[in-house]
């Protein structure tokens, strides 16, 4: 059985669209353009929702490319974006045009990205010294040494 969470939103905008679930069994909310916007190639533009929210403390939320957006050239500058459980801003989503053409025009109310909900487990680090860490096949090995086993 899958673990709920509940996450409240706000319209900061009357015209903002609530997140929505392509189905069921969708892992990701979509989130929708606030406003017309043009995505340039080469420059990071943030791309308003006109939403903000509050994600529980232990969670944080993850803004993820939509693939139908990614096949045509529009990517996340940052892979993925992460939305802290104690930020209460408008949630954009920050994206940069590589495919053809200079740009692309996102309509008002465009699906532009997901956003998944996911656990934030409570981490210490703790310093050792070289020799107390696990060794592994893949040792030191830097870039690409993972695939030569």
């Amino acid at each position: 059985m899958r673990e709920s969470v509940e996450v409240l939103f706000a319209k900061l905008d009357p015209e903002a669209s609530e997140p929505t679930q392509g189905s069921k069994s969708a892992a990701g909310w979509d989130l929708r353009a606030l406003e017309e916007t043009t995505v340039t190639k080469g420059v990071s533009t943030k791309i308003r929702t006109g939403l903000a929210v509050a994600i529980p403390d232990g969670w944080e939320g993850q803004i993820r490319s939509r693939s139908s957006l990614g096949a045509k050239g529009m990517i996340m500058p940052n892979g993925v974006g992460t939305i802290d459980s104690d930020y209460r801003g408008e949630l954009m989503v920050l994206a940069t045009w590589i495919g053809e053409g200079d740009e692309i025009t996102l309509a008002k109310g465009e699906r532009v990205a997901q956003m998944l909900i996911a656990p934030v487990p409570v981490t210490i680090y703790r310093e050792v010294s070289i020799e107390e860490l696990s060794s592994t096949d893949r040792g030191e090995g830097g870039f690409g040494s993972s695939g030569r086993f």
